[in-house]
């Protein structure tokens, strides 16, 4: 296939390039590089533009001349969404649109969107299933939400499938330590656990303790960025041979607490980490956990990299790179 990636050179877009490029497909990476890096791209044709350039998107579209196009490219930190709600709707929403508008233009009929469990808001029960009603109580899973819903109304007035890949924790790097993840600021745990093991960082703050859990911290769902590239590919072809649009939740489908993040880094990296407690964050749900069954039946998808051992080790390794350990 040839393949458009849009923020190609981000966490998974990145990811993303590496693993189309390793099955053999011709990509092209569009990107802004706003939060993305150039290094991060591992091969293939690289164009930059802003998607808001309805000119230069076009013609990269009409160059790369995709069977499918993937999107990568947008803001994700939940509290600046919160703080700087225009810069959410104009990248998440307006962006978006005008690029969908574009891909529809050049008669390419195949897109899968990096979505997100934020869209569901407060769960009503775990683990989480895509019948369970969407609510977002923040900025980000708000734009998450509308374009969902735009990708609906494309489907039905211009006959682009779409598939929503509704991530809930992704984590992890490239095995073979080539790439990982970087954000500025970053906002994930599993990285900053081992910036607090590297000594990037002087410790690694837990916000609180007193949850409805075994534990008392935050139970997550942590899924390997290299199994969320599968499902990618997964949901091309699932498109391809069912001609529809369908949305699916990623995740691994087992939970981990904030504290189990920390004790696994532990024995992975082989020393302790600095903790330092905090109050709860306002919106920090007890629990969020997938229920991904329906990926598992409808795109044949199997997560390789399940366990968190493998996942945080992963990790490790991008992170010692980064810091020169």
């Amino acid at each position: 296939m040839n393949v458009l990636v849009v923020g190609g050179a981000g966490y998974i877009g990145s990811h993303m390039v590496k693993l189309l490029r390793e099955r053999g497909h011709a990509v092209t990476t569009l990107d802004d590089f706003s939060t993305g890096y150039p290094d991060a791209i591992v091969g293939g044709d690289l164009l930059e533009a802003d998607l808001g350039d309805a000119g230069a998107v076009g013609a990269a579209i009409a160059k790369a001349r995709p069977h499918a196009v993937m999107h990568f490219a947008s803001f994700i930190q939940v509290g600046e969404s919160v703080q700087q709600p225009a810069k959410y709707y104009l990248n998440n929403v307006a962006k978006t649109l005008a690029l969908l508008d574009q891909v529809a233009k050049a008669g390419v009929r195949r897109f899968v969107f990096s979505s997100t469990a934020a869209i569901f808001g407060e769960p009503e029960y775990v683990p989480i299933d895509e019948r369970h009603r969407a609510l977002p109580i923040n900025p980000y899973g708000r734009t998450k939400l509308m374009v969902e819903q735009a990708l609906a109304d494309f489907d039905r007035a211009y006959g682009l499938r779409s598939v929503c890949l509704r991530y809930f924790n992704a984590a992890g790097a490239d095995p073979d330590g080539a790439i990982g993840e970087r954000h500025e600021p970053e906002t994930h745990l599993i990285p900053l656990v081992l910036m607090a093991a590297s000594g990037r960082r002087p410790s690694i703050s837990v916000f609180g303790t007193d949850y409805d859990t075994p534990d008392g911290t935050c139970i997550r769902d942590y899924i390997h960025v290299v199994d969320l590239c599968e499902a990618h590919l997964a949901a091309i072809d699932w498109m391809d041979a069912h001609d529809r649009s369908g949305a699916f939740n990623l995740g691994n489908g087992l939970g981990f607490s904030v504290h189990d993040v920390i004790a696994t880094a532990e024995r992975v990296c082989g020393r302790p980490i600095p903790v330092v407690h905090a109050p709860r964050r306002p919106g920090d749900p007890a629990r969020l956990v997938a229920d991904a069954s329906l990926a598992r039946r409808d795109l044949g998808w199997t997560p390789r990299f399940a366990a968190l051992q493998t996942i945080v080790d992963h990790a490790w390794r991008w992170e010692r790179k980064v810091a020169g350990l």
